[in-house]
């Protein structure tokens, strides 16, 4: 906590929990003044209800789907997140993936430890250029993906509904979803997790996809439907996976999805490195310290209580 008494030294008194649910820490936060989030939660009305003082609530990392974000502008609490602090570490971990994936790295690894010396097992592998990347969501860290998959020479093709087409001068061509679903090779998500994005990929989607498709998620694990999922590896609807987040999370042992020589599962550990921990550390506090100082923060996504908070802002 060291980063976090700094920047707010002067400004708030620090009182640190390590709790998973509100109902841990609600009783002490009863008058905070603002509130560090990681992963805590949920953060529904309930639980806004009983914190009458807060002014803000800061999250430690980028998604704010653990919070009910209507109550929170209801009550004139200011919600920030933390965008930009792993932006790359996280193109850079789906990249990894696919790579790992197109060149079966694990499994080759697993079988030289075994003590396997031979490159038969691993076929038919193919190389990634020419290949087709789809995005699903087009956001900043999606957008880096894109340009490190042109780099590799592979097409890109992106869905979003936010995004223009030539929005941003970044490779990728616009089509519609299932269109998108219908040509990659390889499908990574990276939209937020919303009540629209719950299970997008799904029956419907795996349907759609190619038999020699890779998936790929980096996003939130619930964005995939498990169970879909599961299916459709069982029947060869798609070849494979790389996961760095699932659902759920952590990832039961055992569960249908492990074991599998096909699926790669790291622990939801995209967004680290250490330059990203620094970002991510200093990141909530600082905006908790630009509102209990009277201005107005700078990642803010319930911007429309602003001129109707507690903090006066």
């Amino acid at each position: 906590m060291d980063v976090e008494h700094r920047t707010l030294d002067g400004i708030a008194n620090l009182v640190p929990f390590k709790a998973a649910a509100p109902a841990e820490f609600l009783e002490q936060a009863a008058d905070c003044d603002a509130l560090l989030n990681t992963y805590a939660g949920p953060i529904t009305a309930e639980v806004i209800g009983r914190m009458p003082k807060c002014k803000v609530i800061a999250r430690y990392g980028i998604g704010v789907d653990t919070i009910d974000l209507l109550a929170a502008t209801e009550a004139g609490i200011i919600v920030t997140n933390n965008p930009t602090y792993c932006v790359d570490e996280v193109a850079e971990h789906a990249m990894a993936l696919m790579l790992a994936a197109a060149r079966k790295i694990a499994f080759y690894d697993r079988r030289v430890r075994a003590g396997e010396w031979a490159v038969p097992p691993g076929k038919p592998m193919t190389r990634l250029a020419g290949k087709t990347l789809g995005l699903v969501g087009f956001g900043n860290i999606a957008r880096k993906v894109a340009a490190r998959a042109a780099a590799f020479d592979m097409r890109v093709l992106f869905s979003d509904p936010f995004v223009e087409s030539g929005q941003f001068a970044v490779p990728g061509e616009k089509q519609e979803l299932d269109a998108v679903l219908e040509q990659a090779d390889f499908l990574s998500v990276h939209p937020p997790l919303t009540t629209a994005t719950r299970g997008l990929i799904g029956d419907d989607a795996f349907a759609r996809m190619k038999p020699s498709s890779i998936l790929i998620n980096v996003a939130r694990g619930p964005i995939v439907d498990t169970a879909a999922l599961v299916r459709a590896l069982d029947v060869g609807r798609i070849a494979g996976c790389a996961l760095d987040t699932t659902d759920p999370e952590p990832l039961p042992d055992p569960h249908p999805l492990r074991g599998r020589e096909n699926v790669i599962i790291t622990p939801h550990a995209a967004w680290y490195s250490e330059e990203a921990m620094v970002g991510l550390q200093s990141g909530a506090p600082s905006e908790v310290r630009r509102v209990l100082s009277g201005e107005w923060p700078i990642n803010v996504v319930n911007p429309a209580v602003k001129g109707r908070n507690r903090a006066g802002l």
